[in-house]
Parts: C-alpha cells; sequence; structure tokens
C-alpha cells in the first residue's frame, strides 16, 4: 500500500490555485452567483467492449444494413429497444447516448492500457510513458473543488496497475499530469478512513488527522527555513515541496470549512462492504458510495471509476456467485459455471449498468439550481482497451448519459460515426477535444494523433462540430 504520507504528496496538486470558493458556495447551500459546477464520471471496464452488443435490436432494415457495413447514421434511441443488459438503465434512456465509430489505434491496445484510453497516447507501466494531463483530470481543473478529482478502482491482482494489492492506494488509471500518475482508492474501507477522516465519529482517525495537520505545519516551516541558504536546483527543489506541503494545507482548511456537509452526507456503508475480504459486485457497489458522496458534498466534481480490469478476480456475478471469475479466460471464450463466456460478459455489463442506475437516480434526487445535479452531470462508460479482448483500437464504444444542461447535442440518440479509414471517421482524441471545448477549454486537439489514418484524414485535429 502506498504510504498516508506519499499519498498525500502525489495529490498536493488537488489543492493547488482554488482561491474561488465556489465549491463551498454551493456546498453551503448559498446562492450561486453563475452556473452550478459541471460534474465529470469517468467509468471504465477491461476486456473490452464489443460494438455489436451495444445495437439496438429494433433498427429498420436500412439502419440495420448500414450497423452492418459500419456506415455513419443516427436514430432516436427513444423509439428502439435497448439492448437487454442495458435494462437498469432503460428508465434514462432520454438523456442517454450509444456512441459508436471512434477509435483509438494511437494508444496501447490488447490486453492493459494504463492511462492510455483517458490520455490518448501510448502508456505502458513506465512513469516516462506518461505524457500529459489524462481529459479527467484536465475537466477537473476547469470545475475546481477541494480534492479536484477522485479516483476508485476495482484493481487486479495479477498484470495491469497495482497487480496484488487490491485492498491499497495504488497507482491509478488517470494522470495528472506529465510522468505523475494518479493513485485510485481500491476498497470502500480505505477510501472511507481517507476522503473522510477529518469528520470521521472515530477517535483514532480524528486523532491521526489532526497529529498529520500538526507534521505538515512544522515541515513546512522547517522546510522554508531549510531553502534559505539554498541556490538553484536546490532552491527550486525545496521550494515545490514547501509549495505541495502549503497546497495539502489549503486544501484540509477548505474541508474543514464545509465539515458540516461533509458530515451530512458521509456514507452510511454496511459492515459487508468495509470487510477486507469482499466480492468484486460489493466492492463496486462500495465504491459507487464513495462516488455518490464525495459528489453531493461537493468534495470533487469529476470522479474516474475503474469498475473492473482484465486482471480483476471477479466475484458475486448473478447466477454464478460462487465462481471466481478470471476475465482473461472469458475473454478467450471459456464457460464459467453454467454460462457461456458471452452470457458472463453480459451479466458483468448488467452488473455495471445498476451501478449507474443507481448514481444517476440519487444524483436526480438531489435539488440543485432550478433542477438537481444530475441535470449538470456527464457520465462517460467505456471500455480500457477498445473493442474486444485483444484489442486494436478501431472501435472504441461509448455509453454516455448527459444532464438536461449538458452542452452536447447528442442526448437520446444512438450514433454511428464513419468507420476507421473512411472520410469524415473520428477518433478519441476528437471526443475528447469536444468535451473539453464543449465546456470551455478551447485547445485546438487532445491527444496523440492516428498517423495510419494521415493519408484518408490529414488533417485529424479539431472537435466533432455536428455535437457541440
Amino acid at each position: 500500500m502506498l504510504p498516508r504520507r506519499s499519498f498525500l504528496r502525489s495529490s498536493s496538486a488537488a489543492a493547488g490555485g482554488l482561491l474561488l470558493a465556489p465549491w463551498l458556495q454551493s456546498a453551503m447551500g448559498a446562492p450561486m452567483p453563475g452556473a452550478a459546477p459541471r460534474r465529470f464520471i469517468f467509468m471504465h471496464k477491461g476486456n473490452g467492449l464489443f460494438p455489436h452488443v451495444l445495437v439496438p435490436p429494433t433498427l429498420d432494415r436500412q439502419a440495420a444494413e448500414k450497423e452492418r457495413q459500419k456506415q455513419a447514421f443516427s436514430v432516436d434511441l427513444t423509439r428502439h429497444e435497448l439492448p437487454e443488459w442495458m435494462a437498469p438503465v432503460a428508465a434514462h434512456r432520454s438523456a442517454m447516448t450509444i456512441l459508436q465509430g471512434l477509435s483509438g489505434k494511437m494508444c496501447t491496445t490488447g490486453h492493459h492500457t494504463w492511462q492510455s484510453s483517458l490520455g490518448v497516447y501510448k502508456a505502458n507501466e513506465a512513469l516516462s510513458s506518461i505524457k500529459w494531463a489524462t481529459v479527467d483530470f484536465e475537466l477537473a481543473r476547469m470545475f475546481p473543488s477541494p480534492l479536484e478529482h477522485i479516483e476508485l478502482a476495482c484493481f487486479p491482482n495479477g498484470g495491469g496497475n497495482a497487480r496484488g494489492n487490491i485492498n491499497g492506494i495504488e497507482k491509478g488509471f488517470s494522470a495528472r499530469g506529465a510522468q505523475q500518475p494518479n493513485y485510485a482508492f481500491g476498497s470502500p474501507r480505505v477510501a472511507l478512513r481517507e476522503l473522510f477522516k477529518s469528520v470521521s465519529s472515530n477517535e483514532s482517525d480524528r486523532v491521526q488527522y489532526e497529529l498529520e495537520r500538526r507534521v505538515l505545519e512544522f515541515t513546512a516551516g522547517s522546510q522554508a527555513r531549510l531553502a534559505g541558504p539554498l541556490t538553484g536546483a536546490e532552491r527550486a527543489k525545496v521550494g515545490n515541496y514547501v509549495e505541495s506541503i502549503d497546497a495539502i494545507r489549503a486544501r484540509n482548511r477548505k474541508l474543514d470549512e464545509m465539515s458540516d456537509v461533509i458530515r451530512r452526507h458521509l456514507p452510511q456503508l454496511d459492515a459487508k462492504y468495509l470487510a477486507e475480504d469482499l466480492a468484486t459486485t460489493d466492492r463496486q457497489r462500495g465504491l459507487t458510495e464513495i462516488l455518490l458522496a464525495t459528489l453531493i458534498s461537493g468534495m470533487t466534481n469529476v470522479v474516474a471509476f475503474t469498475v473492473d480490469e482484465l486482471g480483476t478476480p471477479y466475484t458475486g456475478v448473478k447466477g454464478i456467485e460462487r465462481e471466481v471469475v478470471n476475465l482473461h479466460d472469458v475473454g478467450h471464450g471459456k464457460s464459467v459455471g453454467a454460462l457461456k463466456a458471452d452470457d458472463v460478459r453480459a451479466a458483468i455489463r448488467t452488473q455495471h449498468m445498476t451501478l449507474i442506475d443507481t448514481i444517476i437516480t440519487r444524483l436526480k434526487g438531489v435539488p440543485e439550481a432550478d433542477g438537481n445535479m444530475f441535470d449538470n452531470t456527464v457520465l462517460c462508460y467505456f471500455p480500457d482497451n477498445g473493442e474486444t479482448h485483444h484489442s486494436t483500437g478501431v472501435e472504441w464504444p461509448f455509453l454516455v448519459f448527459a444532464g438536461r444542461n449538458t452542452k452536447l447535442n447528442i442526448a437520446g440518440r444512438y450514433i454511428r460515426l464513419p468507420h476507421w479509414g473512411e472520410p469524415g471517421h473520428k477518433t478519441l482524441g476528437n471526443w475528447y477535444t469536444t468535451l473539453l471545448n464543449a465546456y470551455g477549454n478551447p485547445l485546438p486537439h487532445y491527444g496523440d494523433l492516428d498517423l495510419g489514418l494521415a493519408r484518408v484524414l490529414p488533417d485529424q485535429k479539431g472537435p466533432i462540430q455536428e455535437f457541440l
């Protein structure tokens, strides 16, 4: 497990530069001079996501033929049935978009992709492969909050990130900047203890929190004195360290100021979600409660949630609750218990949809401005590694759920974009550029380009204009 002090140091940027406090006004129920903050949830899964399983079964003959040939078209999703595994989110169909045809061949694909799917570059285990902040961090900095960004993960116990420490605080699948991986909470118990210790009713947690505050105060002062006689690079190093400590202290002050509202939204988790050894599906449900508490309390506006990775030891899957599902074996077509591989995949996807239904339903129940919190939320569900188990990145399906104040013109539609290599094709970079541009970041293009498309698409940059 990453030591607590190391985790705090890695999170220092979370408090940097947050001198304005619209998040606090919102959290405390004070009148907001402008719009409510926008919120983003990036929920991604391992083992690929077959494009064909997202297709509505009620397409007419013409649309079905276009789908078969992967030609561009769009239909009103509210006029069609959803695939069976999407049943838990059927009530949210008008806010839902099934987005097909994006590609990500500039990313790492195959079994494990690290920061690729959120950063749009080839990443691996080496920190030097992290080129820039992932899109979730870019959005978090546009809508400041005390913690800036929260990452949660059902870690693998073999292969990929954080193998072998599924309950700890480990390197996650997001990045806060070049060569700066983010760190994720692997269990509801650890996330609850670390994120909510400032309002904990546990005396030990409170004592620990106060000790950490005093250590940070002392360290900041001693390091500042140490920097006095230094020059050049050494002075800069100590100066950066002091700034990091000061940033953590500033973040803690903000959390202290909103302690009442945090306490009101403290997750009330059943004992089974706090166990050291819990079913994967319970781990997902517990982390979903943490996600909701941090958003509703105003501690953060952006959450990344890895619901599973290829090496995640899967337990609790409906229909095969007593089996330990090896997702790699499922990726190679192996059955588990009474379920065939495709049925196992469908059961896992349905489990994910129950989590999304919980999130959306809960946010719809929280009043905000002239509506509710979901009105100002965008949730993306997508594969970490593209279209299949041994993915190539030629397709990267997305489900997008967006409230009524979304800046995107896509809600309630099934959209297939031109296939890879066809004129008008769009990539993950175009999609994330669209999100960033829509919400106020005017950058020309986010992410690396696909060099294999250069002859067909000499200009790959920019947003998907028809989505704005």
